[in-house]
């Protein structure tokens, strides 16, 4: 039943003499603000008003079921726990709100189509000595009213414009991904904190996160921590819920600023985001589903290897990550199942798709001929058994280890050695490489290994012979 039916006064005993005495008005406002927006959430009703009046008195309205007497009592609401949007939902707000404005001497009235409330101290019934904050409850001046109207005396709008910036509602940030465990939002501007909101109301501030969040999907550690100020929460309590939203992200609107900011790793600049490892190498995971990518290191970058050019050259962008980070890449694919683009697979891949550039012997300068003549001496003096190996000239050549263009290579399937083009602008250099690539013909070992070095000593030792005056 609709509180003070006939036409009397009822007084509900709010049960409050002396709490949170270091709330200002705004924090008070803030509760009255939220308890509009989640009736505005629950019913689908019009958006809550905030406006001030030609007496200069604030009203906060929404156009939901209107408020009861019922709702005075502190205690976690059901309907709006079970809800994601509602913001109301930790056991604290209309109480507080009008304990904190009674020790402000702040008018209020709250009227609805249940009725109409007021505030008074007044004594406790059977305690004349005690006395306590109490809801004065009135039959409604409007019984048609839709949703409620709390008026505020004696606020400024000061006090109205701090209270809205403690909602997502109302603070300018906008969406840039939403997943199950809540909302990846850009910053109001550069140079604003990140922002942690809790189902749409502020609880912290980051200066140096990268973006700000809105945590929609509370577990237990957060909802301890959301105390009755409901501001100041420490970080630990909500760093898991920002990575689970993070991790769940898949858009180049997330992934590619987090991807980005890792560059800034060697400099400090680096946002605190990147600082959790899981959250740089899934950055990295989107971006390259999305993009055409080349992780690199800073390392990797300052060696300027070729295929970094190539890379550039094919329509890749080169992204700097730490060393600790691409070494994490080389396990991961992408969200396509691809493997991730490290430098190394990149050079591995591009390599797999390489095509000589075979010069023709016509086509050869003639200092280039007069070099490439000395093959047959070469192959005479190293004392190779037929068949020999053919012996060709590339344009371009393969990528090494390392990244760089190799001078000359071996390929045993065809029984052909390819030699760059370059190490024909010298007798030297030709020889060199041609017997470096001999070795590995008549040998079958590998650069960097001892029974590669064993065989070459070898190669020296005959050409020494064979090229020695014998006495």
């Amino acid at each position: 039943m609709d509180a003070a039916a006939d036409g009397a006064e009822q007084f509900f005993d709010l049960n409050i003499e002396r709490v949170l005495e270091h709330w200002p008005v705004a924090f008070a406002i803030r509760e009255i603000i939220a308890n509009a927006l989640d009736e505005h959430a629950l019913t689908k009703t019009a958006e809550p008003v905030i406006s001030r009046d030609s007496a200069g008195v604030w009203h906060v309205a929404d156009f939901g079921r209107g408020l009861r007497y019922t709702h005075l009592t502190q205690k976690e609401n059901d309907e709006k726990r079970r809800s994601d949007a509602v913001i109301g939902q930790f056991g604290m707000g209309l109480k507080d709100a009008l304990a904190v404005f009674d020790r402000h001497d702040v008018g209020v009235e709250i009227r609805s189509a249940h009725g109409d409330i007021t505030t008074r101290q007044r004594a406790k019934e059977t305690f004349a000595d005690v006395h306590t904050l109490h809801a004065v409850i009135r039959p409604p001046a409007d019984p048609r009213r839709p949703g409620t109207d709390v008026l505020l005396h004696g606020v400024t709008e000061d006090d109205v414009a701090a209270a809205k910036k403690f909602f997502l509602h109302y603070s300018g940030d906008q969406l840039l991904e939403t997943t199950s465990a809540g909302q990846v939002l850009e910053r109001v501007s550069p140079t604003a904190p990140g922002r942690i909101y809790v189902k749409g109301l502020l609880v912290a501030e980051e200066p140096n996160f990268l973006f700000s969040y809105n945590i929609t999907d509370i577990n237990a550690p957060l909802r301890r921590a959301l105390n009755r100020e409901r501001s100041n929460v420490g970080r630990s309590a909500y760093t898991d819920r920002v990575k689970a939203i993070l991790k769940q992200c898949r858009s180049a609107g997330v992934a590619s600023p987090l991807a980005d900011d890792l560059a800034e790793f060697a400099t400090g600049r680096m946002h605190d985001e990147l600082s959790w490892r899981e959250i740089a190498v899934h950055a990295c995971t989107v971006l390259a589903t999305e993009e055409d990518v080349v992780f690199v290191t800073a390392a990797e970058l300052q060696e300027g290897t070729p295929q970094l050019r190539y890379a550039v050259d094919e329509g890749y962008r080169l992204v700097t990550v730490p060393a600790e980070v691409s070494a994490k890449l080389g396990q991961q694919v992408d969200l396509s199942g691809r493997p991730l683009p490290t430098l190394s697979r990149y050079r591995a891949a591009w390599n797999d798709s390489f095509v000589f550039q075979v010069v023709s012997t016509d086509d050869l300068t003639p200092r280039e001929l007069s070099v490439f003549e000395l093959t047959d001496e070469v192959l005479r003096l190293a004392d190779i058994e037929r068949p020999r190996p053919g012996i060709v000239i590339s344009e371009t050549m393969r990528l090494d280890e390392t990244g760089h263009s190799t001078v000359g290579l071996w390929e045993p399937g065809e029984n052909r050695i390819v030699i760059h083009r370059s190490r024909l602008a010298g007798a030297a250099e030709y020889c060199a490489t041609l017997l470096h690539e001999l070795t590995h013909a008549v040998s079958g070992e590998p650069d960097n290994s001892l029974e590669f070095e064993a065989a070459l000593t070898d190669m020296l030792g005959k050409l020494a012979l064979r090229a020695l005056p014998r006495g």
